[in-house]
């Protein structure tokens, strides 16, 4: 016995448990993905949901009744398969976003900073409440987010930034995204 439960039971739970934190972070993405348009990717993800669920459900059913700590240990899988879903669509960083950078003093500097590190930037001029500001729109992977808000904060720290999800993004106007590098570059040559 470990505390209080029998050995079997245990592995049964930890089992119980592992696969629901599969199934639950394959339907978190699987989610994202369909509302990113993702159609093959939220098909797949939704039969492996699927079929660790029916799999999981039938296990406890079977023995909740005679072994009431697998419905903790299905509990706990449910409420970390939304935390590890999660973590795991963001290190995805999946989809494309739109960035928005309103400068008060160094909007060409930043715009300028942006385009030399490979993405591109429209610029348009504006009026604030202090005077001129120069607003710089990008569209961008969200894996590149970050990088490109650094380089902007480097600038100008207090520069006013929005980000927001791009619904669909024609790729196929070169000038708004970086070329393929690395393997991307390879594979896209084929």
């Amino acid at each position: 016995m470990f505390f209080g439960q029998e050995i079997p039971t245990l592995v049964l739970g930890l089992i119980i448990f592992f696969a629901r934190v599969t199934d639950v972070t394959a339907g978190t993405v699987r989610t994202i993905s369909i509302v990113q348009g993702r159609m093959v990717a939220a098909f797949f993800l939704a039969i492996l949901e699927v079929g660790l669920w029916l799999t999981v459900i039938t296990t406890v059913l079977e023995s909740i009744m005679a072994r009431p700590i697998l419905g903790v240990f299905y509990a706990c899988g449910f409420a970390t398969g939304n935390i590890v879903g999660i973590w795991l669509e963001r290190r995805l960083a999946l989809g494309h976003l739109i960035i928005r950078i309103i400068s008060c003093r160094f909007g060409s500097e930043i715009a300028q900073t942006i385009r030399e590190n490979g993405f591109a930037v429209t610029v348009f001029s504006g009026e604030g409440l202090n005077g001129p500001v120069r607003e710089l729109f990008i569209v961008c992977r969200r894996k590149d987010m970050k990088k490109i808000l650094g380089l902007a904060r480097a600038i100008e720290p207090d520069a006013f930034c929005i980000t927001e999800p791009a619904g669909q993004v024609n790729k196929t106007c070169r000038q708004y995204f970086p070329l393929p590098t690395g393997w991307r570059a390879v594979v896209k040559k084929k």
